[in-house]
Formats: C-alpha cells, structure tokens, sequence
C-alpha cells in the first residue's frame, strides 16, 4: 500500500518547491508539470480502489503540495470531486473512473449553481440538459478536458453534470490574480450549452447542500497550513511551528460547527508566517520572484480562495484593529 502523505512530501520538495517560482512567473502552468503528477498516480486519489484510505489521509497530501506550488495545486484539487462522484455515482458514469484516475482525463470544476442566488441555471430538453448563466471562477482553464458543473435546475435541485470543456456555447474571461495566476482561473459563460443526460453525476435538493458544505470546509484549510509550514520551514525555528501544529489539530478535531472558525484562523496564520519570512528575509524579500514574496501573494490570495461568509466574518474579526 502506498504512503501517499510521505510520496507527497517527497514530490513537494524534490519536484514541485524547486521551481515554483517559474510557474508563478510563467503564463499558464506547464502542461508537463501536470503529466509529472499524472504518471505518479496523484490524479487518482480519490479512486476508492488505490487512491487514498479516508479523506482524512487527503489533507496532509494537498498541504504538502500547497507549500511546493500553489499555483500547480489550485489547478490539480479541482479535479478529484469528479473522480469521486465518478466513483460513487451510479453505474452510467462508472465508465469515467479509470481515465480520470490515470490522468488521460483531467476536471475542473463550476460550482456556481450551488450558490443560494445561483449563477448556472439548467433545465431539462429531451434527453439533455441546457445550461446558461455565469461561474465566476473556474481554474485550469486550458488545461483540463471537462468541467464538473453544479447547475440549479426549475425545481431548485441541483444537478451535478460533466460539460467537455470545448462544448459549444462555452466562452472564458481570463482573469489576472495576485498570486496562483499561472492557474489560469476565469470567469466561464454558459450559452445554451447541451449536456447529455448520461453525463449527470448526482441530482439532490439544494435544502441539502449548506449542511453538506459545512462539514466540508475541513478540505481548503490544508492549502493554508501547507503554505505556513513552507513559510515556518524556511525562516526556522520560531513560535509559529508551535501555533502551527495547534491550528493543524484543531483543524483535524474539528465539525461543521467550528470549521469557519477554524480556517479563518488556517488563513491568518498563513498571512502571519509569510508577513514573518518576509521581515526574516529583509530587502531581497521584496524582489519580484523570491520564495517570500511569492508565498506572500499566496496566503493573501487564500484568505479569499474558496472562503464563505461564515469564513470572512472569522476573518474579518481576526484581522480587524479598532482605531486608537
């Protein structure tokens, strides 16, 4: 049986941290750093025969590969959601486990029909479903073959579908972020776009989804601890290692209840140990391209990345200073 956490560690260090910097300073992620994590088995995770035992052993995998490149990791995470749905699903999409977890078939994916005033709206026409409307943020555009779209049908179900990303009625703004831009993150428009029935993955209330949601916040929380831990790594010894280690168990202990509570505080620390490595560091810190600077951008950029309104209020508590 593989240790997938220690592969992970290994590869973040040996493969992904070296050269991070010229991912975050390149167009788009390159397509072969992504065949490298393919041919190694880490786009299959989340296949129940060879992937990972429990999603608990997924956390300290993506925080490792979150402190070697973010960028590479904000593109690779979006895919294993389909995998597993994929996996757990109903025998007529069974057919797609085995391209995805070989990474022959890469995903991305939309959530913007789960939001409570939902941006992707479907409906259902024949044998096919047709989605209009807007996702905001759709990373690894280019770089993936299909999209895992959440999209509101009529009833207020949300329906789970697998759109091909070269689908027609399917048009990308690019957007320009301040750090993970190599992701290459947009804003997605939808225009009639047909699906076959065949591609739906799951069907269900959206009454169901805020409970579902918050007891998933667990997953987002590594991305923060793997960028304070790459930031406590390279300053050394201090009293964050301490805090951090703390957040991690509190985190891995943690329900729906305190998960918002508790990423908030994943997130300040990140933005705390990078603050600290850029001071530790001096002037060169502040030169375009160092590791510093880029985790800087980084965790500035996680304290939006995949947050909630329960999420921003922890946050904004956290972060907020009362005037003199």
């Amino acid at each position: 049986m593989t240790d997938w956490p220690a592969k992970a560690r290994a590869f973040a260090d040996d493969v992904l941290f070296p050269t991070a910097g010229v991912v975050d300073g390149a167009e788009v992620v390159p397509r072969d750093r992504l065949d490298r994590l393919a041919a190694e088995g880490f786009y299959g995770l989340a296949n129940p025969e060879g992937g990972v035992a429990s999603i608990e052993e997924a956390h300290p995998i993506n925080a490792a590969f979150a402190g070697g490149c973010m960028t590479t990791t904000l593109v690779w995470i979006q895919h294993h959601g389909t995998l597993a749905a994929c996996a757990f699903g109903s025998d007529h999409v069974r057919e797609w486990v085995a391209p995805l977890s070989s990474g022959d078939v890469r995903s991305t994916v939309a959530f913007a029909g789960l939001l409570p005033e939902p941006k992707l709206r479907c409906r259902p026409d024949g044998e096919s479903w047709v989605i209009d409307g807007v996702a905001p943020w759709v990373s690894g555009w280019g770089l993936t073959d299909v999209i895992h779209v959440a999209a509101r049908a009529p009833d207020d179900d949300v329906v789970w579908l697998i759109v091909d990303a070269a689908a027609e009625g399917l048009r990308a703004e690019p957007h320009r972020l301040l750090g993970m831009n190599a992701s290459a993150t947009v804003t997605l428009h939808a225009d009639a776009v047909r699906v076959g029935a065949d591609r739906v993955t799951s069907r269900f209330p959206w009454a169901e989804w805020p409970a579902r949601d918050a007891a998933g916040l667990r997953t987002n929380g590594s991305m923060a601890l793997g960028i304070a831990d790459r930031c406590c790594r390279l300053r050394g010894l201090s009293p964050l290692d301490d805090e951090l280690e703390c957040v991690r168990d509190a985190l891995d202990a943690g329900d729906a209840t305190s998960f918002p509570g508790l990423r908030a505080a994943a997130c300040t620390l990140a933005v705390r140990a990078a603050a600290a490595l850029v001071v530790h560091e001096g002037s060169s810190a502040v030169e375009r391209g160092t590791d510093a600077e880029r985790l800087y951008r980084e965790a500035g950029t996680l304290l939006v990345f995949g947050s909630r309104p329960s999420i921003r209020t922890q946050l904004l508590a956290g972060l907020d200073v009362a005037a003199p």
